[in-house]
Protein backbone atom coordinates (compact mmCIF):
# COMPACT_ATOMS: atom_id res chain seq x y z
CA UNK A 1 0.00 0.00 0.00
CA UNK A 2 1.57 3.50 -1.27
CA UNK A 3 2.35 6.04 1.78
CA UNK A 4 2.71 9.54 1.37
CA UNK A 5 6.75 10.70 1.58
CA UNK A 6 7.92 11.82 4.44
CA UNK A 7 11.26 13.86 4.73
CA UNK A 8 12.94 16.51 7.22
CA UNK A 9 10.49 19.58 5.59
CA UNK A 10 7.37 17.33 5.26
CA UNK A 11 4.61 17.49 7.95
CA UNK A 12 3.76 14.35 9.82
CA UNK A 13 0.14 13.39 9.74
CA UNK A 14 -0.58 14.56 13.27
CA UNK A 15 0.66 18.02 11.99
CA UNK A 16 4.50 17.75 13.43
CA UNK A 17 7.34 18.13 11.51
CA UNK A 18 10.22 15.60 11.68
CA UNK A 19 12.73 15.89 14.60
CA UNK A 20 15.98 18.12 14.37
CA UNK A 21 18.60 15.11 13.10
CA UNK A 22 21.17 14.34 16.76
CA UNK A 23 24.83 13.98 15.74
CA UNK A 24 24.59 10.66 14.23
CA UNK A 25 21.47 10.78 12.97
CA UNK A 26 22.10 11.44 9.32
CA UNK A 27 25.96 10.36 8.39
CA UNK A 28 25.33 9.80 5.14
CA UNK A 29 24.25 13.71 4.64
CA UNK A 30 26.69 14.93 6.99
CA UNK A 31 29.86 13.44 4.76
CA UNK A 32 27.92 14.10 1.59
CA UNK A 33 30.83 16.19 0.39
CA UNK A 34 33.60 13.82 0.89
CA UNK A 35 32.03 10.99 -1.62
CA UNK A 36 33.79 13.05 -4.35
CA UNK A 37 37.02 11.99 -2.89
CA UNK A 38 36.05 8.15 -3.58
CA UNK A 39 35.59 8.94 -7.07
CA UNK A 40 38.56 10.83 -7.98
CA UNK A 41 41.21 8.15 -7.56
CA UNK A 42 39.11 5.79 -9.57
CA UNK A 43 41.26 6.58 -12.83
CA UNK A 44 44.60 6.00 -11.35
CA UNK A 45 42.93 1.71 -11.19
CA UNK A 46 42.32 1.88 -14.27
CA UNK A 47 45.20 3.49 -15.74
CA UNK A 48 47.51 1.49 -13.63
CA UNK A 49 47.08 -2.17 -15.68
CA UNK A 50 47.99 -0.41 -18.31
CA UNK A 51 51.76 0.31 -17.26
CA UNK A 52 55.02 -1.70 -16.18
CA UNK A 53 55.40 -3.24 -13.25
CA UNK A 54 57.00 -0.24 -11.25
CA UNK A 55 54.34 1.87 -12.52
CA UNK A 56 51.18 -0.42 -12.19
CA UNK A 57 52.23 -0.35 -7.65
CA UNK A 58 52.74 3.02 -8.24
CA UNK A 59 49.32 3.75 -9.17
CA UNK A 60 47.83 1.33 -6.54
CA UNK A 61 49.81 2.68 -3.92
CA UNK A 62 48.67 6.50 -4.51
CA UNK A 63 45.04 5.20 -4.84
CA UNK A 64 45.30 3.46 -1.49
CA UNK A 65 46.86 7.10 0.43
CA UNK A 66 43.75 9.15 -1.79
CA UNK A 67 41.17 6.30 -0.78
CA UNK A 68 42.66 6.81 2.84
CA UNK A 69 42.83 10.31 2.82
CA UNK A 70 38.98 10.29 1.73
CA UNK A 71 37.83 7.63 5.10
CA UNK A 72 40.14 10.34 7.06
CA UNK A 73 38.16 13.36 5.29
CA UNK A 74 34.53 11.65 6.00
CA UNK A 75 35.48 10.47 9.54
CA UNK A 76 36.56 13.86 10.35
CA UNK A 77 33.10 15.76 9.15
CA UNK A 78 31.20 13.74 10.76
CA UNK A 79 33.11 14.43 14.10
CA UNK A 80 32.95 17.61 13.49
CA UNK A 81 29.01 17.75 12.99
CA UNK A 82 28.40 16.26 16.27
CA UNK A 83 30.63 18.34 17.82
CA UNK A 84 28.67 21.33 16.22
CA UNK A 85 25.31 19.97 16.88
CA UNK A 86 26.39 20.37 20.98
CA UNK A 87 26.32 23.11 23.36
CA UNK A 88 28.92 21.34 25.29
CA UNK A 89 31.80 19.40 23.76
CA UNK A 90 35.24 18.11 23.58
CA UNK A 91 37.17 18.56 20.54
CA UNK A 92 38.16 14.99 18.37
CA UNK A 93 41.06 13.26 20.01
CA UNK A 94 42.51 12.91 16.19
CA UNK A 95 42.34 15.53 13.67
CA UNK A 96 41.33 13.85 11.14
CA UNK A 97 40.24 15.99 8.33
CA UNK A 98 43.76 17.42 8.74
CA UNK A 99 45.06 13.86 8.04
CA UNK A 100 42.91 13.60 5.30
CA UNK A 101 44.91 16.46 4.35
CA UNK A 102 48.37 15.40 4.69
CA UNK A 103 47.38 12.14 3.07
CA UNK A 104 45.74 13.74 0.19
CA UNK A 105 49.00 15.56 -0.57
CA UNK A 106 50.81 12.75 -0.14
CA UNK A 107 48.74 10.21 -2.57
CA UNK A 108 49.12 13.68 -5.20
CA UNK A 109 52.71 13.34 -4.87
CA UNK A 110 53.14 9.62 -5.41
CA UNK A 111 50.82 9.83 -8.12
CA UNK A 112 52.90 12.29 -9.83
CA UNK A 113 55.89 11.20 -8.88
CA UNK A 114 58.41 9.71 -12.05
CA UNK A 115 61.93 8.34 -11.69
CA UNK A 116 63.23 10.17 -14.41
CA UNK A 117 62.03 13.36 -14.06
CA UNK A 118 62.02 16.28 -11.44
CA UNK A 119 60.71 16.68 -7.92
CA UNK A 120 59.02 19.37 -8.57
CA UNK A 121 56.21 18.27 -10.36
CA UNK A 122 55.48 15.99 -7.27
CA UNK A 123 55.88 18.89 -4.70
CA UNK A 124 53.53 20.94 -6.78
CA UNK A 125 50.99 18.49 -6.76
CA UNK A 126 51.19 18.10 -2.97
CA UNK A 127 51.26 21.71 -2.26
CA UNK A 128 47.90 22.16 -4.21
CA UNK A 129 46.04 19.01 -2.80
CA UNK A 130 47.13 20.16 0.88
CA UNK A 131 45.85 23.92 -0.51
CA UNK A 132 42.88 22.94 -1.71
CA UNK A 133 41.62 20.16 0.62
CA UNK A 134 41.90 22.35 3.50
CA UNK A 135 40.43 25.32 1.61
CA UNK A 136 37.37 22.68 1.05
CA UNK A 137 36.68 20.71 4.07
CA UNK A 138 38.83 23.12 6.95
CA UNK A 139 40.12 22.63 10.09
CA UNK A 140 38.80 19.69 12.56
CA UNK A 141 37.50 21.67 15.73
CA UNK A 142 40.81 22.42 17.86
CA UNK A 143 39.54 23.29 21.32
CA UNK A 144 36.76 22.20 24.04
CA UNK A 145 33.13 24.14 23.57
CA UNK A 146 31.26 25.04 26.64
CA UNK A 147 33.16 23.03 29.53
CA UNK A 148 34.24 25.74 31.16
CA UNK A 149 33.45 24.72 35.08
CA UNK A 150 32.65 21.47 34.54
CA UNK A 151 34.50 18.52 36.10
CA UNK A 152 36.06 16.26 33.17
CA UNK A 153 36.10 12.93 35.33
CA UNK A 154 32.28 13.17 35.33
CA UNK A 155 32.21 14.97 31.73
CA UNK A 156 33.93 11.71 30.40
CA UNK A 157 31.47 9.76 32.67
CA UNK A 158 28.62 11.26 30.74
CA UNK A 159 29.97 10.65 27.32
CA UNK A 160 30.49 7.10 27.55
CA UNK A 161 27.05 7.24 28.79
CA UNK A 162 25.56 9.01 25.89
CA UNK A 163 27.77 7.01 23.51
CA UNK A 164 26.31 3.58 24.49
CA UNK A 165 22.90 5.45 24.35
CA UNK A 166 23.55 6.57 21.30
CA UNK A 167 24.52 2.84 20.01
CA UNK A 168 20.98 1.66 21.27
CA UNK A 169 19.22 4.59 19.35
CA UNK A 170 20.92 3.55 16.37
CA UNK A 171 20.39 0.17 16.39
CA UNK A 172 16.94 0.96 17.16
CA UNK A 173 16.59 3.09 14.02
CA UNK A 174 18.69 0.45 12.09
CA UNK A 175 15.62 -2.42 13.20
CA UNK A 176 12.79 -0.55 12.39
CA UNK A 177 13.96 -0.46 8.72
CA UNK A 178 13.34 -4.33 8.42
CA UNK A 179 9.43 -3.05 9.00
CA UNK A 180 9.19 -1.75 5.65
CA UNK A 181 6.95 1.05 7.09
CA UNK A 182 7.92 4.32 6.84
CA UNK A 183 5.40 6.00 8.86
CA UNK A 184 6.94 3.67 11.77
CA UNK A 185 10.39 4.88 10.65
CA UNK A 186 9.52 8.45 11.37
CA UNK A 187 7.50 7.57 14.73
CA UNK A 188 11.01 5.76 16.12
CA UNK A 189 12.91 9.31 14.73
CA UNK A 190 10.43 11.21 16.52
CA UNK A 191 11.17 9.10 19.12
CA UNK A 192 14.87 9.40 18.67
CA UNK A 193 14.75 13.19 18.73
CA UNK A 194 13.34 13.11 22.35
CA UNK A 195 15.57 11.17 23.84
CA UNK A 196 18.58 13.09 22.53
CA UNK A 197 16.78 15.82 24.21
CA UNK A 198 17.89 13.90 27.07
CA UNK A 199 21.11 13.12 25.85
CA UNK A 200 21.99 16.85 25.69
CA UNK A 201 20.93 17.93 28.71
CA UNK A 202 23.49 15.16 30.68
CA UNK A 203 26.22 16.42 28.03
CA UNK A 204 25.69 19.74 29.31
CA UNK A 205 25.62 18.78 32.97
CA UNK A 206 26.86 15.64 34.03
CA UNK A 207 25.35 15.71 37.23
CA UNK A 208 22.32 14.72 35.64
CA UNK A 209 23.98 11.25 34.80
CA UNK A 210 22.73 9.93 38.15
CA UNK A 211 19.27 10.70 37.19
CA UNK A 212 19.13 9.65 33.61
CA UNK A 213 21.03 6.61 34.22
CA UNK A 214 18.39 4.44 33.94
CA UNK A 215 16.38 6.02 31.04
CA UNK A 216 19.64 5.76 28.64
CA UNK A 217 20.68 2.03 29.90
CA UNK A 218 17.54 0.03 30.87
CA UNK A 219 14.47 1.55 29.69
CA UNK A 220 16.53 2.17 26.12
CA UNK A 221 18.11 -0.68 25.62
CA UNK A 222 14.38 -2.38 26.68
CA UNK A 223 13.15 -0.09 23.71
CA UNK A 224 15.68 -1.66 21.37
CA UNK A 225 14.69 -5.00 22.31
CA UNK A 226 11.15 -4.47 21.68
CA UNK A 227 11.73 -2.81 18.03
CA UNK A 228 14.41 -5.97 16.74
CA UNK A 229 11.38 -8.15 17.83
CA UNK A 230 8.67 -6.08 16.85
CA UNK A 231 10.17 -5.23 13.44
CA UNK A 232 10.97 -8.70 12.88
CA UNK A 233 7.21 -9.64 13.77
CA UNK A 234 5.72 -7.21 11.64
CA UNK A 235 7.73 -7.90 8.47
CA UNK A 236 6.40 -11.21 8.07
CA UNK A 237 2.76 -10.43 9.80
CA UNK A 238 1.68 -7.31 8.87
CA UNK A 239 -0.17 -7.52 12.96
CA UNK A 240 -1.98 -4.10 12.87
CA UNK A 241 -2.30 -4.93 17.04
CA UNK A 242 1.14 -5.37 17.28
CA UNK A 243 2.20 -2.16 15.29
CA UNK A 244 -0.38 -0.34 17.79
CA UNK A 245 0.85 -1.76 20.87
CA UNK A 246 4.31 -0.94 19.30
CA UNK A 247 3.59 2.77 18.98
CA UNK A 248 1.85 2.94 22.31
CA UNK A 249 4.85 1.51 24.06
CA UNK A 250 6.50 4.69 22.24
CA UNK A 251 4.53 6.66 23.45
CA UNK A 252 4.48 6.22 26.83
CA UNK A 253 8.48 5.67 26.61
CA UNK A 254 8.55 9.11 24.63
CA UNK A 255 6.27 10.93 27.70
CA UNK A 256 8.38 9.36 30.56
CA UNK A 257 11.71 10.28 28.82
CA UNK A 258 10.13 14.09 28.12
CA UNK A 259 9.30 14.28 31.77
CA UNK A 260 12.84 13.27 33.08
CA UNK A 261 14.27 15.87 30.86
CA UNK A 262 12.14 18.23 32.35
CA UNK A 263 12.81 17.55 36.47
CA UNK A 264 16.35 17.41 35.34
CA UNK A 265 16.15 21.34 33.93
CA UNK A 266 13.84 21.91 36.88
CA UNK A 267 16.55 20.34 39.43
CA UNK A 268 19.27 22.29 37.48
CA UNK A 269 17.42 25.65 37.79
CA UNK A 270 16.98 25.06 42.06
CA UNK A 271 20.72 24.62 42.12
CA UNK A 272 20.99 28.02 40.59
CA UNK A 273 18.30 29.05 43.07
CA UNK A 274 19.68 28.03 45.88
CA UNK A 275 23.83 29.04 44.84
CA UNK A 276 22.42 32.50 44.09
CA UNK A 277 20.54 32.85 47.52
CA UNK A 278 23.91 31.95 48.93
CA UNK A 279 25.59 34.31 47.13
CA UNK A 280 23.15 37.27 48.24
CA UNK A 281 22.92 35.71 52.16
CA UNK A 282 27.14 36.48 51.57
CA UNK A 283 26.80 39.76 50.70
CA UNK A 284 24.52 40.59 53.36
CA UNK A 285 26.41 39.95 55.61
CA UNK A 286 29.40 41.65 53.94
CA UNK A 287 27.50 44.54 54.05
CA UNK A 288 26.70 44.73 50.25
CA UNK A 289 23.23 45.67 49.66
CA UNK A 290 21.32 43.60 46.78
CA UNK A 291 18.20 44.13 45.02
Amino acid sequence: MAERYGGRFSPEKDGKTAPRPGPAGQPGRVAARANLLFIAPLPLVVTAFFRDPAGLAQNLVSFGILMLAAWLTREGLRAEAAYDARRVARRPGIPRKMFGSAATALGLAAAGYAPDGSLLNPAIFAGLGLVLHFLAFGPDPLKDKGTEGIDKFQSDRAARAVGEAEKHLAAMQDAILRAGNRALERRVDRFAGTVREMFRTVEEDPRDLTGARKYLSVYLLGARDATVKFADLYARTRDDEARAGYESLLDDLEANFSAQTDKLLTDNRTDLDIEIEVLRDRLAREGVRTE
